[in-house]
């Protein structure tokens, strides 16, 4: 039984045989069972080569101190998994992770 941040990362990571599948096929029925393929009514994707982690960062930040609900994932992280998912400016627990990964699998 996965029980620890790390024990779920080690699973995850091995789930797939395809290190870098970029397609979205193998999420589609998960998203259906989890209900997540509307998540907000407000989605702001930035993608290009350079500066986006640092656009993230304002637009995030200028969104909650708007009083905006804002939910950020970025990747790579440098430290700690929890660097990728924050909350209103905030990390992200491990409970939490451990929480959401358990549905996803149930869901899987």
């Amino acid at each position: 039984m996965r029980q620890s941040l790390d024990d779920w990362l080690t699973y995850v990571s091995a789930l797939h045989p395809i290190a870098w599948d970029l397609t979205l096929d193998r999420v589609k029925t998960v998203a259906t069972r989890l209900d997540v393929l509307r998540p907000a009514p407000t989605v702001i994707l930035v993608a290009g080569t350079n500066g986006k982690g640092s656009c993230c960062e304002a637009i995030s930040w200028l969104a909650v101190d708007s009083g905006r609900r804002v939910g950020l994932s970025t990747s790579p992280h440098l430290q700690q998994f929890n660097e990728r998912i924050r909350i209103d400016g905030e990390r992200v627990s491990d409970q939490a992770i451990v929480a959401a990964l358990e549905s996803i699998d149930r869901a899987r």
